[in-house]
């Protein structure tokens, strides 16, 4: 059997039919952002973070559709740092990512075209923030497993 490579047009021609079936394109990327950043300013308790750091929303609005864009459309038009932009966040606990998620799962129950949008979209929401997570907090089980504990704990 014959075994074609499909080229980077190929893949990426995919990834936009796929896309399209699931009623996602750059219109519904604008809607998603801007709704879901309108939840998180209004939230009383992570809104006042990111209104520390964030002076004029226009441009990180447009960063964001870029970024869901990249991860959805495969656009490649998003060129950012998130871990550095968000360790400058002051105030952020780890709890703080649950509150994240269930905004970004609310803004997609309201405004997903399908389904298979809604799920391919907190899917990778929760691979972000767990990974922003590990960025910013490391993991918890490992610090408390660190070699002078297991020390102490063998005396």
């Amino acid at each position: 059997m014959e075994r074609r490579f499909r080229s980077a047009e190929e893949r990426h021609q995919e990834i936009l039919e796929r896309a399209a079936a699931m009623g996602v394109d750059r219109a519904y990327i604008s809607t998603l952002v801007n709704t879901f950043y309108g939840r998180i300013r209004a939230d009383a308790e992570i809104g006042p973070i990111f209104e520390s750091v964030i002076d004029d929303w226009a441009p990180h609005l447009a960063r964001m559709k870029d970024f869901w864009a990249s991860v959805a459309l495969n656009e490649g038009s998003y060129s950012g740092r998130p871990v550095p932009a968000h360790m400058k966040l002051k105030g952020v606990e780890p709890r703080h990512f649950q509150i994240w998620l269930t905004l970004f799962r609310d803004t997609l129950q309201e405004t997903a075209p399908s389904k298979e949008a809604a799920a391919f979209f907190m899917e990778r929401a929760m691979m972000i923030a767990q990974s922003l997570q590990l960025a910013m907090f490391g993991l918890p089980e490992l610090s408390k497993a660190s070699p002078e504990r297991a020390l102490n704990d063998q005396r």
